[in-house]
């Protein structure tokens, strides 16, 4: 059966995942009195999800067709001759994002059956997973910035909740609050250029707003010689770099690990920190006109792409070593935007989102092998205990490094090229930093892979369940109670928690080959994405060079890219599994670096110097200068004094005695009298 892009069918499409969380979240909770049970929510919430899914891939089809939509749906007010709406954008961009959501989300609903079986807010999380749907689905298929920041800010206030799910323990709760305050900052610059453009095209509609755009081009900011488009694009770029956790605003991501291991998979790696690079991609009509913005995109990506790698190498905790796995690969992404290969960004997006879900759902399947132990120094050999995880958490890391003919080499190769060919001020120091990156994603990849799955034993010890504190402290444990006992072995994880992992394995694997060249080389993407290719030719360049995915992936093997994933491979191999005493003497000979790498280059310290206690300075002053000083003491308490002295003073004036008024009206009467003369008889004056 064929539907047509009408209002009913796509409004399905969010509400459907809205319905099963106000279900499962009323019904199923203390607040609707626990009316239903574990079985309902759970069905109602993978039912809305399937029917968005479902809705999703037809809408993909309707617009591979041809069909497009971009209309109100409602009119929410009025402000002047502004018009607030509520409106649908559904083109190539969107209904891509929209199935790319939907699935992922669908796969963490089941996933979730398994591994969240038992918890006291088992209903709760399967309301909040739903609704954080809703949320991502109302941002991406948005046809204004209006509807478009509701869905951003209502991303974050869930992912706040999710973070925070443990609410009882003290980590979770930082977590979760350093979550919400670090986006914060990046949304007061999103709601600054948002508030420009409405202030220079009298609109927040995406079509109105890219109709004026040669008017931008040649505006500057009011007082300054500062060109206004540009302003507006650094000011966007922020908000994506809290949401998207871009150096310096990424602090927040690898503490919210302190999350249930499914929402890991939700939040970083299809949905909430793709929101940035799918804004700036809808945006790319005014990205395109300033070359400024471009490089500042592209040297933020750069850094994050690199350094955060670097940190991945040192995590111990399996969680965080693919949550900053997540952030290099982010930076990667951003630099394709830099450098203006937006379709190469939501390439790599899309298959990003399938290898990166089965990465940490994979990691979530150990740590329920494991009984809940996350240090993957109390793990190892666990291949023979649990065979079709180690071969997922393999496929999702092949993908990851870019092995030809798997989805993530086409997308990662892709960025490499387009930064190859780029002319953009900062593309020299772009092209180092991916290509250092790849040798870094295959050791820290692979020393997951070898350190968890192979070599010893290291776990069921005595000592097993004895945590170093500050260990205990970073990582983002799921519950009270970790590590295999004495005796006890590990347990392949049950099939509803390897199913979803099965499902993301197969477009990690071929997704890439089968999609790359209508994607990028092809009308795929349509008007949904601009480029000027006079100013910026990579696109084309590539499309030059391209030859065929399957040519693609022979001459990769002739290519500098794979010998160093090769390199990254052996070296993990050498320190972890033949050369097990190798690393701790590495560590020891470059104990400097390794100190700065295990302190995240005291960005935390700092953020905490700068800006937590800086804040609390500000609100202290704020409190004891602004509200005691000024509001209490001068306007509150000042004019009660000052009406108190006042009353004194003239108190005196009613004193009782008849002569005292007398005098008063005598006196005035003689004022009176006095100006009347003199307004009146000119002779007076």
């Amino acid at each position: 059966m064929q539907f047509t892009l009408n209002i009913p069918i796509l409004c399905a499409i969010p509400l459907a995942p809205l319905v099963g969380s106000m279900i499962a979240g009323i019904f199923g909770t203390k607040l609707g009195g626990n009316r239903i049970g574990h079985g309902a929510c759970q069905f109602v919430t993978i039912l809305g999800v399937t029917i968005a899914f479902v809705l999703s891939c037809n809408v993909l089809v309707q617009v591979m067709d041809g069909f497009y939509f971009n209309g109100t749906v409602y009119h929410w007010m009025e402000l002047g001759e502004l018009n607030l709406d509520i409106g649908f954008l559904i083109d190539p961009l969107t209904a891509t994002m929209m199935c790319v959501v939907t699935f992922v989300s669908l796969m963490v609903h089941i996933y979730t059956i398994g591994y969240m079986q038992g918890e006291e807010g088992y209903n709760r999380f399967f309301s909040y997973i739903s609704l954080f749907t809703f949320a991502m689905l109302m941002l991406v298929m948005s046809n204004n910035l209006l509807q478009l920041f509701f869905g951003w800010e209502a991303v974050g206030v869930v992912s706040y909740l999710l973070i925070g799910f443990y609410f009882e323990r003290q980590s979770a709760v930082f977590a979760n609050m350093k979550a919400f305050l670090v986006n914060r900052v990046g949304d007061f610059g999103f709601i600054l250029g948002i508030g420009l453009l409405l202030a220079s095209t009298g609109s927040m509609q995406y079509d109105v707003i890219f109709s004026q755009n040669t008017a931008l081009a040649a505006q500057t900011l009011p007082g300054t010689s500062w060109s206004l488009v540009t302003v507006i694009c650094i000011c966007l770029f922020i908000g994506a770099m809290g949401k998207s956790a871009q150096f310096p605003l990424h602090v927040w991501l690898p503490d919210s690990m302190e999350g249930p291991t499914p929402i890991s998979a939700l939040i970083h790696a299809a949905t909430m920190v793709t929101a940035g690079i799918f804004m700036v991609s809808r945006m790319s009509p005014l990205f395109e006109l300033s070359d400024v913005a471009l490089s500042f995109v592209l040297i933020i990506g750069s850094i994050t792409a690199l350094f955060m790698g670097f940190l991945g190498i040192v995590q111990n905790d399996i969680k965080r070593v693919v949550a900053y796995s997540t952030l290099s690969q982010l930076g990667y992404m951003t630099v394709a935007l830099g450098v203006s290969a937006y379709p190469v960004a939501i390439f790599h997006l899309m298959t990003h989102a399938f290898f990166k879900a089965l990465l940490f759902l994979a990691a979530g399947s150990v740590i329920l092998g494991m009984h809940h132990e996350q240090d993957m120094r109390k793990m190892g050999g666990l291949w023979k205990y649990m065979p079709l995880t180690c071969l997922m958490m393999l496929l999702g890391n092949l993908a990851l490094i870019g092995t030809p003919f798997f989805s993530g080499f086409y997308s990662k190769d892709s960025i490499i090229e387009a930064v190859a060919a780029s002319h953009i001020p900062g593309s020299g120091f772009a092209y180092f930093a991916v290509m250092v990156s790849v040798f870094v994603t295959a050791l820290y990849s692979f020393r997951l892979y070898f350190w968890v799955f192979h070599g010893k034993a290291r776990w069921g010890h005595t000592d097993a369940h004895a945590h170093d504190h500050d260990d205990h402290a970073e990582q983002g444990d799921d519950h009270a109670h970790h590590g295999l006992a004495p005796g006890q072995k590990p347990h392949e994880s049950p099939f509803v928690v390897t199913l979803p992992l099965i499902l993301l394995a197969i477009p990690s694997v071929i997704i890439g080959f089968y999609t790359i060249t209508p994607l990028l080389f092809g009308t795929y993407f349509g008007d949904s994405i601009f480029i000027d290719i006079a100013r910026h030719p990579v696109m084309k360049e590539l499309e030059d060079e391209f030859h065929g995915p399957i040519a693609m992936a022979i001459h990769a093997f002739t290519s500098p890219v794979l010998l160093l994933v090769v390199l990254g491979v052996l070296t993990a191999a050498i320190g972890y599994l033949w050369a097990p005493k190798l690393p701790a003497k590495v560590a020891e000979t470059f104990a400097p670096i390794k100190k700065l790498f295990d302190h995240k280059y005291y960005l935390d310290e700092l953020n905490q110097l700068v800006f937590a206690k800086g804040l609390i300075w500000i609100g202290s002053f704020l409190w004891h200068r602004g509200d005691q000083k000024i509001i209490d003491g001068f306007f509150v308490n000042g004019s009660a004094h000052a009406v108190g002295r006042f009353a004194g003073v003239i108190r005196h004036l009613q004193s009782g005695y008849l002569y005292h008024y007398a005098f008063a009206m005598i006196a005035g009467l003689a004022v009176l009298l006095a100006w009347v003369l003199y307004a009146y008889l000119p002779f007076v004056r």
